[in-house]
């Protein structure tokens, strides 16, 4: 990797291809979901050893409870025992961990655990790590209007003060910088209702590899694409 390539400061990365990875071997879908978790380990690790400092996974949307009941459940199993990896790694890593999304749905157990890491994990300075769990860009945006109409109806908000500034404090990424790359992998080319706020000057990179076989190797291609990118903010390029 070359020492000249710019790191993004922020990747969003939506994790695609675990079930047609497992197809393709001929395994059934949750081999694949287990897999795809193990490589979130890894990329986690390789990201902040290159300089990345925020990385933001998909890991379950709001559609997602459409799937299959037993692949639900699966799923949940394996966010309940990634919990439990997750704390060790970020104890290990100083990794900052904090879960978008509306956690209402989840059950209780995993609302606590979900809980127990932020707690544990939030003054760790490495990398920061979001996990987007029962999450949708609209229904954050929906969430946000509420709070911030709760806010005007108590007196604590006027109208002519919310500007986009104010407004991305109600969001489920409040404090956090918006991304400058977005990977979506499994030659899947579209957003799926993912941080549609935070998107809006994000770079897009979109490769054929399936989520469980994107390496460091692929985090590099996809950073030195970014790297060749003429950003610019309002027709200005970024300087």
């Amino acid at each position: 990797m070359s020492e000249e390539l710019k790191m993004p400061r922020h990747v969003a990365i939506i994790l695609d291809g675990n079930g047609r990875w497992a197809k393709a071997r001929h395994m059934p879908r949750n081999y694949g979901h287990a897999q795809g978790a193990k490589t979130v380990e890894v990329i986690c690790e390789e990201a902040y050893k290159m300089g990345i400092e925020y990385l933001t996974v998909y890991a379950f949307s709001t559609e997602n409870w459409n799937r299959p009941k037993d692949e639900v459940d699966a799923l949940m199993k394996l966010l309940r025992d990634y919990m439990k990896t997750c704390l060790k790694t970020a104890e290990k890593n100083r990794m900052c961990v904090r879960v978008l999304g509306d956690k209402s749905r989840l059950d209780e157990d995993i609302r606590t655990r979900i809980g127990e890491l932020e707690q544990a994990t939030k003054n760790n300075d490495g990398l920061h790590f979001q996990i987007a769990i029962n999450y949708g860009g609209r229904d954050e945006i929906v969430r946000a209007i509420r709070r911030a109409a709760d806010d005007v109806k108590a007196g604590t908000l006027a109208v002519d003060g919310i500007s986009e500034e104010v407004f991305s404090g109600y969001l489920d990424t409040a404090g956090l910088p918006e991304p400058d790359l977005l990977i979506r992998t499994c030659n899947e080319q579209r957003i799926s209702n993912f941080l549609l706020w935070q998107l809006a000057y994000t770079e897009f990179y979109f490769t054929p590899v399936p989520w469980p076989d994107f390496t460091k190797e692929e985090l590099i291609k996809a950073v030195e694409a970014y790297n060749h990118r003429d950003r610019r903010y309002g027709g200005l390029k970024e300087e």
